[in-house]
């Protein structure tokens, strides 16, 4: 995800240039009766089309501008970072290699929410979760990683894949990692208005849970397809809940169009930075096949691993 641009400078600064000489040049002719007059243009006519060629060139630039970067900052970075009902989409653009992105909405306002994007940024620190919406033979791959490196990961799971593959949600919950709550049905919780349906949601996945490991699930909260509101948030702090977002993510969701090992393992190890809440998908293919090596090369740069428990002092 490259840089996000507005406008083009250099673009607008040339057009800006041409229309100056032009209007320097350019001369009117005027008919009045039956004679001409050649006049130039006087300093205030002047004044005037640069002010008129300055408000075109600026529109041209941002239409210039348009679609640079691999992803776009989200709309909701318009809009007030305090208003508690805009549906917002949480996404990431990336400034460099090793940074930590932008974001729609800073760790400061979230932390009132009991919300998280990212942990310390002074740490060399990685906390890694995974989205579980069904399972397709790829589960059992990234167990054996992290089992292999020793490291404790979170795994959001829904209805679905609780009641689908429960002998996976046990293998988890023995071998030491987190199981929390993605929610039962998968919905945009940003259009759910109604206090107990949202609780619904949370309280379905908590209680399949229980039912299958005679455990308490822990209140961690993830939001389906990032979307949410303030309000959203805090509907689940008032129940208890951290929700998490993510520092660091990439297009590994799409079965039909898995991107290439080498490629996301470059990406994945260029984009990682101190603190980074790491979000993977349990579907991919490509996350089961390097899920090991990735972990390697992490540690190879200075990584450790903790847990969101860690991170938010649970």
């Amino acid at each position: 995800m490259g840089e996000v641009v507005g406008r083009n400078p250099i673009c607008q600064s040339f057009i800006f240039a041409s229309s100056e000489a032009y209007i320097k040049r350019k001369t009117v002719k005027y008919m009045q009766n039956d004679w001409k007059e050649k006049i130039t243009l006087d300093t205030c006519t002047k004044i005037t089309l640069q002010l008129l060629f300055g408000l075109i060139c600026l529109c041209m630039g941002i239409l210039i501008g348009q679609g640079q970067g691999d992803m776009l900052t989200p709309a909701t970075a318009r809009v007030s970072e305090t208003d508690e009902t805009t549906v917002r989409n949480w996404g990431l653009s990336f400034d460099k290699d090793g940074g930590s992105p932008r974001v729609d909405i800073g760790q400061e306002i979230l932390s009132g929410y009991a919300a998280h994007y990212i942990g310390n940024t002074k740490e060399n620190k990685v906390y890694l979760t995974f989205d579980c919406g069904y399972e397709n033979g790829n589960t059992e791959a990234i167990l054996d990683a992290l089992k292999e490196h020793n490291v404790s990961a979170t795994f959001f799971v829904v209805g679905h894949y609780l009641e689908s593959a429960p002998e996976l949600v046990m293998r988890m919950v023995e071998e030491g990692h987190t199981v929390a709550n993605h929610t039962y049905h998968h919905p945009d919780m940003s259009s759910i208005k109604s206090q107990s349906k949202f609780q619904e949601e949370l309280e379905q996945v908590n209680k399949a849970f229980f039912d299958l490991t005679g455990q308490e699930m822990v209140k961690f909260y993830r939001p389906p397809q990032g979307k949410y509101t303030l309000e959203n948030l805090k509907q689940a702090k008032e129940m208890g809940y951290q929700s998490f977002f993510w520092s660091l993510a990439y297009v590994d969701w799409n079965k039909d169009k898995q991107p290439d090992p080498q490629e996301s393992i470059e990406k994945l190890c260029s984009r990682i930075h101190p603190g980074a809440i790491v979000l993977l998908h349990n579907t991919s293919d490509t996350n089961g096949q390097i899920m090991g090596d990735l972990l390697t090369k992490w540690e190879e740069m200075g990584y450790q691993f903790g847990t969101l428990q860690e991170l938010c002092g649970k």
